[in-house]
């Protein structure tokens, strides 16, 4: 489930800026939900977006922005940072380097237990991890200022690797209060039951869903690529500036890996971007990133384009460790 529904439940620079810890609380959903019934209309078909992928020549940056189109928009900008388990104070992330433009595509990879995971949790401020050290900019804010929900109402969305069920809560009905509140977040009027279907109707399309999903509870019973069409769809009804999806492609067979991509695909625009996390070459091969960055022991340590994926497919995490 991404983040948007929160239950209680490369080398770094020299000298980072100095900064003061500060523990991530855990926080609640944004949004109250109202017992209210569930919706159920009649569908009409409507097309799908379009495509739009990028690609980049091979660079090598310690600190992964070399190579890059610097007269874009940054959406992203992270330097130097740490993080640690908050429970234990293990250092997980050790000086990360990174900086996403609008409409671009970057996949991280890298070993297990390498930090990747760990870098998207930090970004959408999970309480497990607690940031000590270096600086996040989203939107031209500080985004280690922000709560959570207010992360998520800002334009950060994330896809994790096990989506959550939500027993009780349909999906319309709850795509509906999250629509509405980020809507409300911009200054927009709340859409209505009927306004809301007609909106998200065309993009059931865009993932291959069908309509009856909107009346199932949220991922309860769902199978593993159906719950990561969900994790789209929800993507897809919130129209985030930036979408982290943790491990997108895990479980899915082939039919549902097109359709995902194809969805993740037809969001994409000038002015918002991706980024993915995955071990897999066969996700890059129908989301073309517009570069790779391979994370080593709590830092990135190489970026480079697509075919960096083959040389790790091809000789694995030595060969790029070795150099």
């Amino acid at each position: 489930m991404a983040w948007q529904i929160q239950c209680t439940a490369s080398s770094p620079p020299a000298s980072p800026p100095p900064f003061t810890p500060k523990c991530l609380p855990p926080r609640s959903l944004f949004f109250t939900l109202s017992a209210t019934s569930s919706s159920r209309f009649c569908p009409h078909h409507m097309p799908s977006l379009r495509s739009v992928t990028c690609s980049l020549s091979a660079v090598e940056s310690p600190t992964s922005t070399a190579g890059l189109d610097d007269s874009k928009t940054p959406l992203l900008e992270v330097k130097g940072l740490t993080a640690v388990i908050a429970e234990t104070k293990q250092e997980i992330l050790k000086g990360v380097n990174l900086v996403v433009h609008q409409g671009e595509i970057h996949a991280i990879m890298g070993k297990n237990g390498s930090g990747k995971s760990t870098f998207s949790k930090v970004l959408v401020g999970h309480p497990d991890y607690e940031v000590t050290g270096g600086s996040v900019v989203f939107k031209g804010e500080n985004l280690l200022d922000m709560e959570p929900e207010e992360r998520s109402l800002a334009g950060l969305f994330m896809s994790f690797q096990a989506p959550i069920e939500i027993p009780g809560v349909n999906n319309i009905d709850f795509l509906h209060m999250a629509y509405n509140a980020r809507r409300k977040k911009l200054g927009e009027l709340e859409l209505g039951p009927l306004e809301f279907y007609a909106y998200i109707y065309p993009k059931l399309d865009l993932v291959n869903m069908k309509t009856d999903f909107l009346n199932r509870n949220v991922n309860e019973g769902f199978s593993g690529g159906e719950r990561k069409r969900n994790e789209i769809l929800q993507l897809a009804v919130l129209g985030a500036d930036l979408a982290i999806l943790d491990e997108i492609d895990s479980g899915l067979d082939i039919d549902a890996l097109r359709d995902v991509a194809k969805a993740v695909n037809g969001l994409l625009t000038p002015k918002n971007s991706v980024m993915m996390i995955t071990h897999y070459r066969r996700l890059l091969e129908v989301i073309k990133p517009t570069c790779i960055h391979i994370m080593e022991d709590g830092r990135i340590i190489k970026t480079g384009d697509s075919s960096l994926a083959k040389v790790l497919e091809e000789k694995g995490y030595t060969s790029i460790s070795a150099e």
